[in-house]
């Protein structure tokens, strides 16, 4: 499903060069759950950021089903992302402005669907992750733990074929956080790829495989299962 070639991230300001990604071979195959591990600043944001289409690589190759994206436009990425990838921020990266139901519906905006086939994908997702009784109510009127549940009904309300978590429990408390991996195992069990970024080794022992990233290269593989 997803495959990079030697993909390489240098960042430029003025007169200073930090190279976030250098050589990175990334090989992750449909349904598996993997998990991505290493200290701050060792590139395992940017390499989600890259996998997810929200931005390019400075060199290398990105397959994404088979397609080769790395240097494709802006525009091009969003067509590709829309209704396939969903996110998993640490910081929910909820709409205060909207309602619950509004934040779970943003990504079917973007698809083309008549309003029932939303209202009927966005019900039914509320309904799994039993928050449809918060449906009318604002992002702050929640808990953290009610926030990532919703931040992961927005990921996967339009059937994404692959799930990119960013620290998703790295703002609850133990007993949320347990509660998000089950959610996003469950979906892994039901098909969906995930590939998650974590401090965390009891989040990655979720996971199918850990990718250990130290200064931008990959370091070590466990297979788990």
């Amino acid at each position: 499903m997803i495959r990079t070639n030697q993909l390489v991230k240098i960042f430029r300001a003025e007169e200073v060069e930090t190279t976030a990604l250098n050589n990175v071979n990334l090989h992750v195959e449909k349904g598996e759950f993997v998990a991505i591990m290493g200290p701050s600043g060792c590139g395992k944001s940017t390499l989600l950021n890259i996998v997810g289409m929200l931005d390019n690589p400075t060199s290398g190759e990105y397959f994404f089903e088979d397609i080769e994206v790395s240097k494709f436009k802006e525009s091009q990425r969003t067509n590709i992302r829309k209704g396939k990838i969903g996110f998993v921020f640490q910081s929910f990266n909820l709409i205060d402005e909207l309602n619950i139901y509004e934040n779970v519906e943003l990504p079917l905006l973007y698809i083309k669907m008549s309003a029932r086939e939303k209202r009927q994908k966005v019900t039914a997702v509320l309904d799994r992750l039993n928050i449809s009784h918060r449906g009318k109510h604002f992002p702050q009127q929640l808990s953290g733990g009610q926030q990532q549940r919703v931040a992961i009904a927005r990921a996967v309300v339009a059937n994404p074929k692959l799930i990119l978590a960013d620290e998703p429990t790295g703002n609850l408390d133990s007993a949320n956080g347990e509660e998000v991996m089950e959610l996003l195992s469950g979906l892994n069990n039901e098909g969906t790829t995930i590939i998650m970024v974590t401090h965390s080794p009891t989040d990655a022992e979720k996971a199918h495989r850990v990718i250990h990233l130290f200064d931008g290269h990959i370091v070590t593989e466990n297979i788990r299962r």
